[in-house]
């Protein structure tokens, strides 16, 4: 057998693959009738279907019920007796960590190995600068060192302002 040959059959089955792909098809043994009455049963199939479907859906609608809520807007603008102690009462039992800072240093490790007692260690402010009063890391006063009934504490001097604080923030 050839190239010629070969090329003749190749071409032979493509041009059959082309012309089974422009609706030359086969029938399978089924007359036109046939064919139509499978097209006929599998569209009826199909909108059987659909009906079920929409039946299902206007049986669900029919049980549902739309929801009906209270209006509260006037309820909540109307004045409680004890309001303000209420919510107080309810934050007065959280822990908060308050302390005192007198200043601040950074030390090395070998430095600090090196400490020991009647060590001084020198701190960033000056002798007679405030200590700084801390709420959970923040920054919320400034005040002085005072010693009552042989026990350290500080006297407020200086509250910082709402603005103060949330300038910090940023």
């Amino acid at each position: 057998m050839g190239n010629d040959d070969i090329d003749q059959d190749l071409l032979a089955q493509q041009w059959a693959a082309a012309l089974e792909g422009e609706g030359v098809e086969d029938t399978g043994g089924k007359s036109p009738d046939d064919k139509l009455a499978e097209e006929w049963a599998r569209a009826l199939a199909t909108e059987e279907q659909g009906q079920l479907r929409k039946e299902k859906e206007q049986a669900f609608l029919s049980q549902a019920q739309e929801a009906k809520f209270k209006d509260l807007t006037e309820e909540s603008r109307a004045p409680r007796p004890d309001s303000g102690k209420r919510e107080l009462d309810f934050i007065l039992d959280i822990p908060l960590d308050v302390s005192a800072e007198l200043g601040r240093t950074r030390l090395l490790i070998n430095e600090l190995l090196q400490l020991g007692q009647g060590s001084v260690v020198e701190l960033n402010k000056l002798a007679g600068e405030p200590l700084e009063v801390f709420v959970n890391g923040k920054l919320v006063a400034r005040g002085e060192a005072v010693v009552i009934n042989e026990k350290f504490g500080v006297r407020l001097t200086d509250i910082i302002s709402p603005i103060e604080r949330v300038k910090q923030l940023g």
